[in-house]
């Protein structure tokens, strides 16, 4: 059994705890698209949540207008005190466009919205995806335990290995070559916090509320990596835990297309040069591209030891030929498009749920 401890305090599952933790006075955050509606995982996520009796839900909802009413009146049936934002709607686009940040849709903007409506009314917030098919209160829980012990901020980590088959392949093929070609090159304390976390692009977190409303978040796929940039910033080695949450399954992406896994590497490393940058890292990209390839492909000969020690299929040129799509994505960032703090934001939590009401209202939700 493992128990070692990384650099950040690493709470390990010995005996399936379901520790003590202030969900009352908690929010969860769960972004949510309308392909989600009905699915059997958002529902298990939700049904969770009800026997748990979190203080507040949050649901931040990305879907067109066609389809919102019927989201909404789907999650309205669950015994939960759920909140909806829509984060499409039209008057939460005028009041982006109003306050100046008007720009990319994606999964870090709707979080950041429903990060600024959460913090302003509960202690803590957790994040979790909707589309984990394994699925228990034990994470909501694990995740916030820290934060009632002298932490303020924790990170989930599970094992990605379904249908015999490795995998997390964004996370393993990319971040974490990435990370040990620039700890090769870069002795400093930012890169040894973001390669201390075992799973750094889960979508499972918590924060206090104080922290939350500091964050700066991208908008898109870079959330997960942004998260950790501010929180090596605002919590540090002390103050921040990570949590086994198990084995997930979750959907999986193809590697080239929009969305694909491809596209989110390069905003995974846009967001990562972005943290590094601001700690004061600036790497030489023509250098780090060759050393990510040479410690990808020590990696793949690793995993395919693993696997096959496991009796699962893998298949390293199907790898390799990932981490090539990959390389293109180690590159200076293009111009910073993040989400300021909810703490220096110019304009009100409470402005975003009054517009988002109306929203909903008007499309029959």
């Amino acid at each position: 059994m493992e128990y070692v401890q990384e650099r950040v305090t690493t709470l390990h599952d010995f005996t399936d705890p379901v520790p003590e933790a202030p969900v009352d006075r908690a929010a969860v955050v769960v972004p949510m698209t309308e392909r989600e509606h009905a699915s059997l995982a958002a529902d298990r996520v939700l049904t969770t949540l009800e026997t748990l009796a979190p203080g507040r839900v949050v649901v931040a909802l990305r879907a067109d207008a066609g389809r919102v009413g019927a989201v909404h009146e789907w999650l309205s049936g669950y015994d939960l005190p759920c909140e909806v934002l829509w984060c499409d709607g039209p008057g939460v686009t005028d009041l982006l466009a109003s306050a100046g940040l008007d720009g990319p849709r994606g999964k870090g903007r709707d979080v950041w919205l429903a990060l600024g409506v959460a913090a302003a009314r509960e202690s803590f917030v957790v994040v979790h995806d909707a589309d984990a098919k394994r699925y228990s209160e034990r994470h909501v829980r694990r995740l916030l335990f820290p934060l009632a012990h002298g932490h303020e901020f924790s990170k989930g980590y599970y094992a990605r290995v379904e249908d015999d088959r490795l995998y997390g392949r964004l996370f393993r093929l990319f971040y974490a070559p990435l990370l040990r070609a620039l700890a090769a090159r870069h002795d400093d304390p930012v890169v040894d916090y973001l390669d201390a976390f075992r799973y750094a692009l889960s979508g499972e977190f918590a924060a206090s509320a104080d922290l939350a409303r500091r964050l700066w978040l991208p908008r898109g796929w870079g959330l997960e990596v942004g998260t950790l940039g501010g929180a090596y910033r605002e919590a540090g080695f002390a103050r921040t835990a990570q949590v086994d949450l198990g084995v997930h399954e979750h959907d999986h992406r193809a590697v080239a297309g929009p969305s694909g896994l491809g596209d989110m590497s390069e905003q995974v490393g846009a967001a990562l040069f972005e943290a590094l940058a601001d700690a004061g890292v600036h790497p030489d990209f023509d250098a780090l591209r060759a050393a990510y390839r040479e410690a990808a492909d020590g990696l793949v000969d690793q995993y395919a030891t693993d696997a096959a020690f496991n009796g699962l299929v893998y298949d390293p040129r199907e790898e390799r030929e990932q981490v090539a799509a990959y390389a293109d994505a180690v590159r200076p960032p293009s111009e910073d498009r993040r989400l300021p703090p909810w703490e220096e934001a110019p304009l009100d939590p409470a402005a975003v749920r009054e517009v988002t009401r109306t929203d909903l209202a008007e499309a029959g939700g």
